[in-house]
């Protein structure tokens, strides 16, 4: 069995005020794939990140993480499998050091002291956040928050690796640092993502989300190339595809 392997059927989720936040979605992701799943504002894409781990509950469907559905019952293996950071790192720090922080999963799983340094040690020199270990949370950059919550998950060794909004609020040179790091992780990743530039370099595979529908999966290329299926969903391609506003030569 692949614990990689993440399978969505028929997803639907509906919010209490009544608005129709995912109308039947369906795909599959495979061992090693690199997702970016994009859409305008209110397309369903952070509602769907967070049914990957069991933040939310479908109101119909399934989800499905190495052929294992979620339920209450494999809800704490799916989570072991399944690492999420949130697009505010705040929302992920709350313990009094970034040590305490970035230890607070390996301690859940009930690992030794040692085994607990080692890992604490690993993700934050991945991150390139050693020298931060003793500070608070509260007293970071929002790019070393960024950082800081990526290594909380890095630390659990998860096999599937899903980020909402990664870039979002960092300085150039920390997304760049962002990037090769999402790079670098060899396992599943899936992000959702309105910088379509990172989206072009890092993934293989694009679906497209509008109003709740998968209404595009494919190569980046192919559908950004599309334009009137960016148009009808809000999107434009990245910069990298668009001419140069001088001469309008394509890149």
């Amino acid at each position: 069995m692949s614990h990689h392997l993440v399978e969505l059927i028929e997803l639907r989720h509906t919010y209490p005020d009544g608005t129709v936040a995912l109308d039947g979605v369906t795909f599959t992701i495979t061992h090693g794939e690199a997702v970016g799943v994009i859409g305008a504002n209110g397309a369903g894409k952070s509602t769907l990140l967070l049914h990957l781990n069991g933040y939310l509950t479908p109101g119909s469907g399934e989800v499905r993480i190495g052929h294992s559905l979620l339920t209450k019952e494999t809800l704490p293996e799916i989570r072991r499998t399944v690492g999420m950071v949130f697009q505010d790192p705040d929302d992920q720090l709350f313990m009094p050091t970034v040590f305490d922080d970035v230890a607070f999963g390996p301690c859940n799983m009930g690992l030794a002291l040692q085994d607990i340094e080692k890992r604490v040690t690993a993700a934050l020199d991945l991150v390139e956040a050693g020298h931060l270990r003793d500070k608070p949370p509260y007293h970071l950059s929002g790019g070393e928050k960024k950082r800081v919550a990526i290594a909380t998950i890095l630390s659990m060794e998860p096999s599937i690796l899903v980020m909402d909004e990664p870039t979002s609020g960092l300085d150039p040179h920390a997304r760049r640092q962002l990037i090769r790091l999402m790079g670098d992780f060899h396992h599943t990743k899936i992000f959702t993502s309105h910088d379509l530039d990172m989206v072009m370099e890092l993934c293989s595979r694009v679906i497209v989300l509008s109003h709740g529908k998968v209404r595009a999966d494919g190569a980046p290329r192919e559908i950004f190339a599309d334009e009137k299926l960016l148009a009808e969903c809000r999107l434009e391609k990245p910069l990298s595809m668009q001419g140069c506003p001088v001469c309008g030569v394509n890149s």
